[in-house]
């Protein structure tokens, strides 16, 4: 009924539409927490909400749509504000990947039900695509946020219980992020080239978002 490009341009738009809800909601979570905690620095910095404009960075945005890879600005935290520095920092980084897989579990019966509306062309179209895609970047942004390399939200994790002598963890320090680049290149080469056996980042992430998607079709899946 609509050109191939129609269909491509509406898959664009439907993941713009997912991003705008997922990264401001798990930068977001961040800020909250980190507050609560009793460090006030995201107020001052205008990260306290959830305005997709206070959180993007417009190339990691970009690179998120056209790449599928991509970032956001992080939060900026003074841990030594918090009330308990130990647990503070445990909370504060993991309240962004918790909002991710809470989201992920919240869309998802929205993401069913959306397949059981009338058709409406490419408004449907688009419906349905954008809560698909904030299901799944919710989920892959859960494990992605927790490999445990520096800056990621795992690392952090990670710092909070680690020896900071430990080799291993000043390698996740120093090189990780090296390591992590070098896995993203392999990626985009794979998409070029269409071998895909290389993709070791991407093959991990699917392979364990097939796992940790199972508690929420299994609790929807009693209801539908």
């Amino acid at each position: 009924m609509y050109p191939e490009f129609v269909w491509k341009i509406m898959d664009y738009i439907a993941i713009f539409l997912a991003l705008i809800i997922v990264l401001p909601l798990h930068e977001f979570a961040h800020a909250f927490t980190a507050v609560k905690c009793g460090d006030p620095t995201p107020k001052f910095y205008g990260r306290y909400t959830i305005n997709p404009l206070a959180h993007f960075d417009p190339l990691g945005l970009i690179c998120f749509v056209f790449a599928g890879f991509g970032w956001a600005k992080p939060v900026p935290v003074n841990p030594n504000n918090f009330k308990n520095y130990k647990l503070g920092s445990f909370l504060v980084s993991s309240a962004g990947v918790f909002a991710n897989y809470l989201l992920a579990f919240i869309v998802f019966p929205l993401w069913v039900l959306s397949f059981r509306i009338p058709e409406f062309g490419l408004f449907t179209y688009v419906l349905q695509s954008t809560l698909g895609n904030i299901v799944i970047l919710s989920l892959v942004f859960f494990v992605f946020n927790l490999i445990p390399v520096f800056p990621l939200d795992g690392f952090r994790i990670l710092d909070c219980f680690c020896d900071k002598n430990n080799p291993i963890y000043r390698f996740l320090r120093d090189y990780g992020r090296f390591v992590l680049l070098f896995l993203f290149l392999l990626s985009v080469i794979a998409d070029f080239t269409g071998f895909y056996q290389i993709d070791i980042l991407g093959r991990a992430i699917n392979f364990l978002v097939s796992y940790i998607e199972i508690p929420i079709t299994a609790f929807w899946g009693l209801f539908f």
